[in-house]
């Protein structure tokens, strides 16, 4: 279910990246170029990251729920002052899977599951 969760907000994060590249080139105006490609490009890259964690989180392997929860905690504070800025679907939209995924992660059943280490290299 985490897994799902990620990947979902991995893909949000590259529709909004999509959305933002194509407003980049139409000519939207922005204060800086080279700051707008910056945060495309930070945008492409946090998308792949969450896809990352998904796939290893769905592998079952332990060091992605680390990244998970640190990406959940990004998505809290970018959610609280959305959800009180006067933008209460997209605050929601951002607090109910974070907050899920947070309690997910700490639950015993998903401790037990995402336990696999990396493994040992081959001996010589």
């Amino acid at each position: 279910m985490i897994a799902i969760i990620v990947a979902l907000e991995a893909t949000a994060l590259l529709v909004a990246a999509i959305w933002y590249g194509s407003q980049l080139l139409t000519g939207a105006p922005v204060l800086s170029f080279w700051g707008a490609v910056f945060t495309l490009g930070l945008l492409l890259a946090f998308s792949a990251w969450l896809y990352a964690v998904a796939t290893f989180l769905f592998r079952a392997y332990r060091w992605p729920r680390a990244g998970a929860l640190v990406a959940q905690l990004f998505t809290l504070t970018i959610g609280f002052p959305t959800l009180t800025g006067g933008y209460p679907l997209a605050g929601l939209a951002m607090l109910v899977p974070a907050v899920l995924a947070i309690v997910l992660l700490f639950d015993k059943r998903v401790i037990a599951f995402a336990s696999r280490a990396g493994g040992a290299p081959p001996a010589l």
